[in-house]
């Protein structure tokens, strides 16, 4: 296998919308993929499943403890070592329960552990790494993240530092004339497994909105709304008095 496949970088490959993202990667080309996550079980079986789409393909797995800052930055070093990916995606998190956050604060605490400081470690280990050489980090948000909501405002918290962080990172990368892009990808709900438990209706296709981030990513888009009618919707809730909006159960 040649040593100059395209190398991308999957953290938190299991969840849904890194599992689409990473069969639309591979979709016609050879690739060389890397799946991070915390189930080698898990791990395996989308490795087995992307294997068959792409035979020419390589596809490597990666367990890690998503807590331990140690072990995030050596799991940065092993693989850059290997050789800097052209992309990594950071895009593990979980939607918690409202009130057992309010009831627990050790549920409080894992929730804004793996959906805010996590993803924020990952992502600046790679960056520190890839740097000077350029690539593509794209890290999921969402659009939980814009403004806090009585029904999920600790999960918003999380995301809400995923997206100042980002935007901290893109104006440091842009200050150093690095090549390195960072896109920002805030989801509307998806139909995802971490959804099934929600209202089906008016959720998007996970399928759209992986097709929206592989894109974006692509292109270098600093932030990707997806589906791209949230960049309205939540720039009206953003705008919105508070005389209004605390009187909203949202």
């Amino acid at each position: 296998m040649p040593d100059t496949l395209p190398r991308i970088v999957i953290v938190g490959a299991t969840s849904s919308i890194a599992e689409h993202c990473a069969r639309l990667w591979v979709a016609g080309r050879e690739v060389a993929l890397t799946l991070v996550g915390r189930d080698a079980g898990r791990l395996e079986r989308v490795a087995a499943d992307l294997r068959v789409r792409s035979p020419r393909s390589t596809v490597d797995v990666r367990t890690v403890d998503f807590s331990d800052p140690v072990a995030i930055a050596a799991l940065a070093d092993a693989v850059t070592a290997e050789g800097l990916p052209q992309q990594v995606l950071i895009a593990h998190g979980s939607l918690p329960d409202q009130a057992a956050c309010q009831r627990d604060l050790g549920a409080a605490f894992e929730a804004l552990d793996v959906n805010g400081v996590s993803p924020v470690l990952f992502a600046e280990a790679f960056a520190g790494r890839m740097e000077g050489a350029g690539g593509v980090i794209t890290v999921i948000g969402s659009v939980a993240g814009d403004r806090g909501r009585r029904s999920n405002y600790v999960y918003g918290a999380a995301k809400g530092l995923v997206t100042r962080y980002v935007q901290g990172l893109q104006h440091r990368l842009a200050g150093s004339k690095s090549p390195l892009k960072v896109v920002l990808v805030k989801p509307g709900p998806t139909a995802t497994p971490m959804t099934a438990h929600l209202p089906q209706r008016g959720l998007a296709p996970v399928e759209d909105v992986a097709r929206l981030i592989v894109d974006g990513s692509a292109a270098g888009k600093p932030v990707v709304y997806a589906p791209g009618k949230w960049a309205v919707i939540m720039m009206v809730i953003r705008h919105l008095p508070a005389v209004v909006f605390n009187k909203m159960n949202i």
